[in-house]
């Protein structure tokens, strides 16, 4: 993966593809090719069209990884996002995120609405205005000395994830613990890009999508049925109708 610095940290990205950019922003503990790669989201951008970018978020991926909870609000990881495009000589871009990464998107479209000309949020709904409930125990999960010693059922879930993806628990304890500011709904109400707003009707930490998309200024709302927070990513209905609202933001239908 290419590599390029930002507030003095090496952050790794994904490039590919011609056309209008669509910046992607992955979930917390994943990464670009976890994310974006494997479920195939690369695939359909660069077949549509659309060129195709994706960041490993600090603290993930082959990006650098500081085990300081401060180096992880959503917005310092927004800021990593923007000077990516303008590394790449990017005005704007469509920006899509998952789950964390939806948080980050917003945070970037509140804070330089020039950088995004439209937004899908995945994987995360109404839970960004009202929380998500108590993540602390994910942290704990990411510093309890083996799988076998993490009891709480969402902190197991991620724990097992980090260790599948080889992450630095060190780093995701630290994330987990800064990057979940709200936003608020006057905030909200502030960020006018056209979004979509998509959530598995199995998910179980996202919240109703429909509640964020009527608090957004130009949002509608995605059910991806029957899909849960760690599938939802990969539903062929997500991708249909995530090119179905970039064709038309972009004008080319």
């Amino acid at each position: 993966m290419p590599f390029f610095s930002h507030e003095n940290l090496k952050l790794a990205y994904l490039d590919e593809g011609e056309g209008e950019p669509v910046l992607m922003i992955h979930g917390f503990a994943s990464s670009a090719r976890v994310n974006w790669v494997s479920p195939g989201w690369f695939a359909t951008l660069t077949g549509a069209g659309f060129r195709a970018i994706a960041i490993d978020n600090r603290g993930h991926g082959e990006s650098d990884k500081p085990h300081d909870p401060e180096f992880y609000t959503p917005q310092a990881m927004a800021s990593d996002a923007v000077a990516l495009l303008t590394h790449l000589g990017i005005e704007n871009a469509h920006v899509m995120g998952y789950s964390m990464g939806a948080r980050i998107a917003a945070f970037m479209a509140l804070g330089q609405p020039g950088k995004v000309r439209s937004l899908v949020l995945g994987g995360l709904g109404a839970g960004m205005l009202d929380g998500v409930g108590d993540w602390d125990p994910i942290a704990d999960a990411m510093l309890a000395p083996s799988l076998q010693d993490v009891t709480h059922p969402r902190g197991r879930a991620f724990r097992l994830f980090a260790d599948q993806t080889k992450s630095d628990r060190l780093a995701l304890a630290a994330c987990i613990r800064s990057s979940r500011p709200l936003l608020t709904r006057e905030q909200a109400a502030t960020i006018r890009q056209p979004a979509l707003v998509a959530v598995g009707t199995k998910d179980d930490i996202a919240g109703s999508p429909q509640v964020l998309a009527k608090a957004l200024a130009n949002g509608r709302a995605l059910d991806i049925h029957g899909r849960d927070h760690m599938l939802a990513v990969g539903d062929k209905v997500f991708k249909a109708a995530t090119l179905a609202f970039l064709q038309e933001v972009s004008g080319s239908v």
